[in-house]
């Protein structure tokens, strides 16, 4: 089976996310860029998926910088190069091999030039309902786990209430 790998328009995500677009639209990049690498990030976890997130340095101007944070490789391009650039580059190199390439993005020119790379593509939106559809199966997944987990006292929650009024009563 071919390794999965996501790429990501990070600004454009951030743009288009509802959790996200409100931060973006008042200048807050550090915080809508850690709200979208924190959902990014459970979603690799749970999917199993690599997720290359790119930003461009129209924000953050410098040389290119890359690392780890969230579970998710952080990619912020050189000064004046974009994003779509990059992301178009680094797919066509990851695409030739045993990896199935998404490329995440709103941006029309850069999903046809991807996807005449034989890359997989997914606007802000369906990805956001990909991210979203995740973490309910996770949240879910969790209140399962909390009714399997065993009580370590023999009493129920209700029972310990009443037990400890009846120790303030006496």
């Amino acid at each position: 089976m071919k390794e999965k790998v996501l790429i990501v328009d990070g600004y454009n995500m951030i743009a288009f996310w509802q959790s996200t677009k409100q931060a973006f639209r008042q200048g807050k990049l550090d915080e809508a860029r850690s709200i979208l690498l924190d959902k990014l990030s459970n979603y690799a976890s749970f999917e199993q998926i690599q997720v290359i997130c790119v930003f461009d340095a129209q924000h953050v101007p410098g040389l290119r910088q890359r690392y780890d944070a969230y579970n998710v490789t952080v990619v912020f391009t050189q000064e004046e190069e974009t994003a779509d650039s990059y992301i178009e580059a680094l797919s066509a190199q990851l695409n030739q091999g045993a990896k199935l390439v998404y490329v995440a993005t709103s941006d029309l020119n850069e999903q046809w030039v991807v996807f005449a790379q034989g890359a997989l593509r997914l606007s802000a939106r369906e990805l956001e309902k990909e991210v979203l559809a995740v973490k309910k199966n996770l949240d879910g997944f969790l209140e399962e786990t909390d009714l399997l987990t065993p009580r370590l006292t023999p009493w129920t929650q209700g029972q310990s209430q009443e037990l400890k009024k009846l120790m303030e009563d006496l």
